[in-house]
């Protein structure tokens, strides 16, 4: 990915970032309630131990957005992976349709396979989406560990990002042309 590309990526994931009501102290248990509640759509966190081949996956039925992770790893860990599968909710990546890959009556019986809309595991998006859900989730992170929310400091900083990508993007744009 080219460095034109990455900021690009990360402009809009930090766009995406300044909607999102993160909750001071930061907790991502909070932060999937809140986002759910803006959503008017339910998002439902379900530890899942020995996922085989993904870390994190995400389940779409008629009502519930499901995020299922690795519940065999570090608390940090978790966080991160359902930062990244909440990201490709905020991002709005659509899950594949359900395919016999993923066997989600076996993983959760208490689900009905004709509600499940899709399954989605990180194999099956783009490797674009797998970057931009793996950026927004890594700054989502940054922003609640490093800076105190909303604070002026915080708005300057990211205005002179935003004003920084502008600037270098207009003058790629000049220089290629």
């Amino acid at each position: 990915m080219n460095t034109l590309r990455k900021r690009r990526l990360r402009k809009r994931c930090l766009a995406r970032l300044r909607d999102l009501p993160l909750p001071t102290p930061f907790d991502v248990h909070t932060l999937c309630a809140r986002v759910a509640e803006q959503r008017g759509r339910p998002i439902l966190l379900v530890p899942a131990p020995g996922l085989t081949g993904v870390c994190g996956l995400w389940i779409a039925t008629d009502t519930t957005d499901l995020i299922c992770y690795e519940s065999d790893t570090t608390r940090p860990h978790q966080d991160h992976i359902i930062l990244h599968e909440l990201s490709h909710i905020l991002c709005d990546h659509y899950p594949i349709s359900q395919t016999g890959e993923l066997d989600t009556h076996t993983l959760f019986p208490h689900l009905d396979p004709t509600m499940v809309r899709a399954v989605l595991g990180r194999a099956g998006y783009t490797t674009h989406e797998e970057r931009e859900a793996e950026t927004l989730a890594s700054l989502i992170r940054q922003h609640a560990t490093t800076r105190p929310d909303g604070t002026p400091q915080t708005r300057l900083h990211d205005a002179l990002d935003d004003t920084l990508d502008d600037t270098l993007n207009n003058d790629h744009r000049n220089h290629d042309g």
